[in-house]
Order: C-alpha cells, then sequence, then structure tokens
C-alpha cells in the first residue's frame, strides 16, 4: 500500500484509534499480538518496543529473551469491529529482530524475505494466491465448539440450504473494509464448509493476508454464534479443508511461466519449476501439511490431492495447471492446507521451484488422465509416487530434503522438526477409541 510512518500517524489521529496490536506469527503459525495503546505507536515505529521472545513457541531460550517488533507500515489495517468501547483498534504485522537489531532468523516472516529476497536475486518476483477452505459448526449449550454443522449444503448451495451464507457474507464484507478484493465466496462440497477467494499478491502480502483472512473468519463466525475452523479434516467421511495455492513468476513485469511459442504455451521456465516441486514436495509436505489430522484428508476418495504428478488438463494430480494464459499462466499446487505457516510453505514451495530452475530439473510427463481411477499397477507403470502417508513419515522426508531445511533455516528447522515429533510421538502412542471400540471385546 506504501505507507510509511507519517501516514499510519495520521490515519491514528483522524481516526481516533486507541488501540493497536502488533501482530506476528511464531514457527507454528499461530498469530500472535501485543497490544499497545496509542501513545506507544511512535515509539513502536521507531523499532524501539521490546518483548519476550522465550514465551513463544520457537522463539528463543529465555537468556535471549529480549527482542523487538519492527511494525511494517505496509500492514496497517484498521479492524471493523469495535472490542473496546470507546475506541477504534488498528493493527501492524511485525518483523521479529534481535537484540542488536539483527533479523531473527526464528522468524517465519524473515524466512519468507530471505527467499523472495533469493529470487529477486534470480531476477524474479513470486505472486500467490490462496484458496482456504474452512468449516462452521454450532456451539454446545457452554459455548464449546462442536462438530455438529448447522446446515446440510453442498458444492456453491444457496439459502435456504446454505445457512452459513449470512456469517459468510459479513466475512466478506469484513475483508473488504479491511482492504481484501475478494473475488467469490460460496459453499463448498461438505455440510459447513465454506470458501472465500481473495486476489492473488506478492508472495509476502499474500502471506500476511491468509494470517488475516483466518483472524477476520473466527471473529465473524463467532458474531454469529458460530465456529470456524482451519482443522484440514474435522469430519470422518467427508471432504476435508485444503488450501490450494496458485503460484506465477513475474520478471520485468511479465509473467514467465506464459510462452506463446510453445505449443501448451507454458514456457520452460515454468516446467523447470514444477520439476522443482515435484522433487522436493515429499521434504516439504510437512511444512505445507503440518498436523497429525493433515494425514486424514490427504486420502483417496474425496478428491485430495495424494498423488504426485502434474497435469495440463485435470484436477487430479498434485500439481494443476489452469487453463488461462497470458498474465493468468500460474501453477496449482494442491496439496497444502490452511493450517500451515503461511509465511514457511510460501518459502519452502518457491525455493523448491527455484532450484527446479537453477537445475533445469526436468518434471516428468504430465498425467491427463484421471489418476482416482487407475490401479495401483497403473499408477507405478507411469512411476507416480504417493505423498507421505503420516506427519511421521512426512518428518522423515523433511530430514531428507537438504534444500528445505535451508530453507527453513538452522533455527525454524530445529524448532518446527522438534515440535512436529513431540506432536506425532503423543499421537501414536495414544490409544484411541476407534481401537477400543475394534479391539476391547474382540482380543
Amino acid at each position: 500500500m506504501g505507507y510509511n510512518r507519517d501516514d499510519i500517524l495520521h490515519f491514528v489521529r483522524e481516526l481516533k484509534i486507541k488501540f493497536i496490536r502488533l501482530q506476528f506469527a511464531d514457527v507454528l503459525g499461530i498469530s500472535k499480538n501485543v497490544a499497545i495503546p496509542v501513545q506507544q505507536l511512535e515509539k513502536a515505529l521507531d523499532g524501539e518496543l521490546m518483548f519476550d521472545g522465550s514465551s513463544i513457541e520457537g522463539f528463543v531460550r529465555i537468556e535471549e529473551s529480549d527482542m523487538y517488533l519492527r511494525p511494517d507500515p505496509n500492514t496497517f489495517a484498521i479492524f471493523p469491529w469495535n472490542t473496546h468501547k470507546g475506541g477504534a483498534e488498528a493493527r501492524l504485522i511485525c518483523d521479529i529482530h534481535n537484540s542488536d537489531g539483527t533479523p531473527f532468523s526464528g522468524c517465519p516472516r524473515n524466512t519468507l524475505r530471505r527467499a523472495i529476497a533469493d529470487a529477486a536475486s534470480m531476477g524474479y518476483e513470486m505472486n500467490a494466491g490462496p484458496e482456504a477452505e474452512f468449516f462452521m459448526f454450532l456451539k454446545d449449550e457452554h459455548g464449546r465448539a462442536t462438530t455438529i454443522t448447522h446446515d446440510r449444503g453442498s458444492y456453491f448451495d444457496l439459502m435456504p440450504v446454505d445457512l452459513g451464507e449470512a456469517a459468510r457474507r459479513d466475512m466478506v464484507l469484513t475483508l473488504q473494509e479491511m482492504g481484501f478484493e475478494v473475488e467469490a465466496s460460496h459453499h463448498e462440497v461438505a455440510p459447513g464448509q465454506h470458501e472465500i477467494a481473495f486476489k492473488y499478491a506478492d508472495a509476502l502480502t499474500t502471506a500476511d493476508n491468509i494470517a488475516t483472512f483466518k483472524l477476520v473468519v473466527r471473529t465473524i463466525a463467532m458474531q454469529h454464534n458460530l465456529h470456524a475452523t482451519f482443522m484440514p479434516k474435522p469430519v470422518f467421511g467427508i471432504a476435508g479443508s485444503g488450501m490450494h495455492t496458485h503460484q506465477s513468476l513475474f520478471k520485468d513485469g511479465n509473467n514467465i511461466f506464459y510462452d506463446e511459442n510453445n505449443e501448451s504455451k507454458l514456457s520452460d521456465t515454468a516446467r523447470y519449476y514444477i520439476g522443482g516441486m515435484i522433487k522436493h514436495i515429499k521434504g516439504f509436505t510437512a511444512v505445507t501439511n503440518p498436523l497429525v489430522n493433515s494425514y486424514k484428508r490427504l486420502v483417496p476418495g474425496y478428491e485430495a490431492p495424494v498423488y504426485i504428478a502434474w497435469s495440463e488438463r485435470n484436477r487430479s494430480p498434485l500439481i494443476r495447471i489452469p487453463a488461462r494464459r497470458g498474465i493468468g499462466t500460474r501453477i496449482e499446487l494442491r496439496n497444502p492446507d490452511p493450517s500451515c505457516n503461511p509465511y514457511l510453505a510460501l518459502a519452502v514451495t518457491l525455493q523448491a521451484g527455484l532450484d527446479g530452475i537453477r537445475n533445469k530439473i526436468t518434471p516428468p510427463d504430465p498425467v491427463n488422465q484421471n489418476i482416482y481411477d487407475m490401479s495401483e499397477a497403473e499408477r507405478q507403470e507411469l512411476g507416480i509416487e504417493t505423498l507421505p502417508l503420516t506427519l511421521g513419515n512426512a518428518l522423515e522426508e523433511l530430514k531428507k530434503d537438504e534444500l528445505v531445511r535451508k530453507a527453513l533455516g538452522e533455527h525454524i528447522y530445529n524448532r518446527f522438526l522438534d515440535a512436529k515429533t513431540i506432536e506425532w510421538n503423543t499421537y501414536r502412542t495414544q490409544v484411541h477409541q476407534w481401537e477400543v471400540e475394534n479391539y476391547l471385546t474382540v482380543f
């Protein structure tokens, strides 16, 4: 948006804003914030506001705890809802810096900035556009979230079948008030499942927008006495929520994925980018699909992108090339889900694609038939592999991929791996209700 320090101070005075929320993300992608009264804003804008980094998941030890929040003026936005009587609130998204003023290597936003800088060194700028799906559920008499849906709607249904339309409409209006260009909103395949698509932007803005989008969706759902969740697979037997991510590279204002001289109008650069993503897809799946629950979505039978392949014609492979050409030529990566840390997910996928370009990694031939209808033998004959089956498998693949490790940086790689290994071990050592129901009286 091109805001600077003086712009922010002007807005705050004119709009009588009383509180500023300084927002940032931890290693797991959970949004955090420090709320300050407006009187502290100038100090924050000058990068002089410190906080205790040892309290945040994956940041630093207690003896290294003093860290600076550096607000990005371009992220200034006013919350359309009034959470405090007598004064509006605004937010600024921050980068984290060490006590000596250097960028903190454990800040996910700084990680994405490094990937963007690597792309810029090659002359490229990444644009990305997400399709984040979510569920809305009823609450019980105590206000706790349930998995009981409030509608029986399906793809593109309207009221009265889609009873979430009123909440979704308010979400769209709120996003627009915060500067989003919303392109479409609709009911998704499963009951209680929804999607709101907003316009693509540069990689950093897109990651910020995803974080903001999640906050808005949850807040507006609460105002309708509903619970919104970005959990990938909250209900057995129905489709899960994905976050298909469209990506393209621009150079000197031109989309370099487009080549009018190629038969498919897809450039060699785009193919190499696909080749890099396919090479590293198993290694970065733990980042794009970071929960135990993520792998309940990535199973055959629900149109989930399980098979490692690409196509220009159908939606069953992992990577799809939408039909539009020219400036809209892009790659759609279909496995990420909305529980991922958007900064890390965009960083590792961008670095994988850049590796493909640097090393001219040729992807396998596109698979234009429906992979879901193939037998296992047919898939093996075509060399089509599958994504990791569990978070545990994905973490093992992450350990093998040096490029993904480098993209994350040692600090985030180690903290992320430690946290997710604990999560996986905790899950796999539990005795689940399914086991009790199926084994207790039989064995």
